[in-house]
């Protein structure tokens, strides 16, 4: 072997386990609700710094979205200064963004930053449904298995 007694798994598993310790959906969902704002602004950068505050502002929000959905997903430890940070430019989005990108960027950037404050790192992983049916059909047997054995005998 290569120095390792493990095999390799490959990346879908290494990549499960990431996305387990880290707001992942969260994260992704701000990210891409600020990417949309950006994609929806229509002025260009000469005209928005011909605006002034407000043309910039309209730039700067979706920048700061995108960059607290990056960190969320490599910094989890911040989350919640991410997340709050994240529905705040979310929110202003919606005066200097386009209606937040017509709607559809303020509507991704406020359901992933809840998604990001809610997100509890001590929780356990979910079990699949299937897993959760194979463990109570084991259980089952070994439970019929049992009262054959030893039925009628106090514990």
């Amino acid at each position: 072997m290569s120095g390792t007694d493990t095999p390799h798994e490959g990346w879908r598993p290494a990549f499960r386990g990431w996305r387990a310790r880290r707001p992942f959906w969260g994260g992704l969902l701000l990210t891409l609700g600020g990417t949309w704002i950006l994609l929806t602004e229509k002025a260009s950068l000469k005209v928005v710094i011909h605006i002034g505050m407000q043309g910039v502002v309209g730039y700067l929000l979706p920048v700061v979205m995108v960059l607290c959905g990056l960190l969320t997903l490599f910094s989890p430890s911040q989350r919640l200064f991410y997340s709050i940070l994240g529905m705040l430019c979310s929110l202003g989005s919606w005066v200097t963004s386009n209606l937040g990108g017509f709607f559809v960027g303020l509507a991704l950037g406020a359901v992933g930053s809840c998604m990001i404050f809610g997100w509890l790192p001590d929780q356990e992983p979910r079990v699949s449904r299937r897993k959760r049916r194979q463990a109570a059909r084991v259980a089952a047997a070994q439970q019929a298995q049992g009262f054959g054995e030893g039925a009628g005998e106090p514990a």
